[in-house]
């Protein structure tokens, strides 16, 4: 079985410039996952209650001094500490919490492997954001063994498989998506590219029958069930190497996440379907136009939720649909009434409307801030559920190694999982 470079993580002395560390392998990926297991474990108290849905939270009279400090900062704080919560000078048990979190999700960046250029005009009508992110996650596909026939699992229109072509090799795309199926086939055409686009459901039964152990697997942002799919499939037809990025870990059809790995179905933690979107909350490559429509949105819900309240006589939250951005055009009351009829809410009184909007907006500067002990958990939460993937392949044969493959603004889903099988 390949191995790759040093076993352990670079250590620190006292006084030097922080390093960067390598990427996680081999007994790294149990010893890691051990110490995230029992940090998630040890404080779900704090990341499982949503700000947003509950008025109080558990953990505030564990810690008054904290959540004082966090609800008297505004919308424009959290806001700005939203990518390094961990340099926030909030009371404890903050700084504490930020510095193990960040110590436990540290994650090198796999080495550059090298690629070929790209063909003329290759990228042609692909999104920059995207094409970058195809540059970066080819770039970081080392293995011992050059790859002889490539299989893109929900390629959309192929782009990640024409990039990854070389002489001598074949590519085969699966896709649910007809129209993207026909427009990534005439792409690769159109470039004279050995390469076949399939219209497959992969998760049907007779998705297996593209998988073998001539086949190298690369998959970019494959959402939950479906990168699942792919990784216990490919296993077990023994595929040679995977390359897998994973990404939208909520998506599962069950409600409650089922476990891969020995390690992960031995540990107390039980993840639901909520729990598993946590690692999801965040919007770095969003838009200012975007943001300010999704504050607009999240503070009339939230001023909405504070009417529900009343006027039930429930201290519950009461889910709502998503609604069309077109509803932000209306008045905060039209919009309120609306809902409330959505919701077959018959509201009674005069409600005082101006002052249900301006603590909506108080509210969404609360959640945000309230929040930001919650997100201090999700890069160890995402890490765990990567090496519960990483720690099924490797019990199936697999060398494995996790690490990043581009920076953090690129997109926030940047972990990858590359598993090699030896001849």
């Amino acid at each position: 079985m390949p191995r790759w470079g040093a076993k352990r993580p670079l250590q620190q002395r006292p006084g030097a410039r922080m390093t960067t560390p390598p990427f996680l392998q081999d007994d790294q990926l149990l010893e890691r996952f051990q110490a995230l297991d029992q940090f998630i474990v040890q404080h779900q108290h704090l990341w499982r209650p949503r700000p947003f849905t509950e008025l109080h939270l558990g953990w505030e009279s564990a810690h008054p001094e904290l959540a004082t400090w966090l609800r008297e900062r505004t919308l424009e704080e959290a806001e700005a500490a939203q990518q390094h919560p961990e340099q926030l000078p909030a009371p404890a048990p903050f700084p504490q919490l930020a510095s193990q979190a960040l110590a436990l999700s540290a994650t090198g960046e796999l080495p550059d492997a090298g690629l070929h250029p790209a063909s003329h005009r290759l990228d042609v009508n692909v999104p920059g954001r995207k094409w970058q992110q195809i540059e970066a996650f080819t770039r970081r596909l080392a293995f011992s063994q050059p790859a002889r026939h490539w299989l893109d699992w929900c390629s959309g229109k192929g782009h990640l498989g024409r990039r990854l072509l070389q002489p001598g090799q074949q590519l085969t795309c699966l896709e649910h998506d007809t129209e993207l199926v026909d427009a990534g086939q005439a792409l690769s055409d159109h470039h004279h590219l050995p390469a076949r686009h399939l219209h497959q459901d992969v998760l049907a039964a007779d998705s297996v029958l593209h998988l073998d152990n001539g086949k190298s697997v690369v998959a970019l942002h494959a959402c939950g069930d479906l990168h699942v799919r792919l990784l216990q499939l490919a296993s077990q037809q023994g595929c040679r190497q995977l390359a897998v990025a994973p990404c939208c870990y909520n998506r599962i059809q069950g409600e409650a996440y089922q476990p891969l790995s020995t390690a992960a179905q031995a540990s107390p933690l039980r993840l639901s379907q909520a729990d598993l979107g946590l690692p999801l909350n965040e919007a770095v490559t969003a838009s200012a136009r975007v943001r300010r429509q999704r504050d607009a949105s999240m503070a009339r819900r939230l001023g909405f939720d504070l009417l529900q309240r009343e006027q039930r006589g429930v201290d519950d939250y009461l889910s709502t649909p998503s609604l069309p951005i077109s509803w932000l055009e209306k008045s905060f009351e039209q919009y309120c009434r609306d809902l409330a009829e959505l919701r077959q809410l018959q509201l009674h009184g005069e409600p005082d409307w101006a002052l249900l909007e301006a603590q909506g907006w108080q509210r969404l500067a609360e959640v945000r801030n309230l929040e930001l002990v919650r997100n201090l958990f999700r890069r160890p939460l995402e890490l765990w559920l990567v090496l519960d993937r990483a720690l099924y392949l490797q019990a199936q044969g697999y060398a494995v190694r996790v690490g990043t493959f581009c920076d953090y603004p690129l997109t926030p889903r940047n972990l990858l999982l590359l598993a090699e099988r030896g001849e």
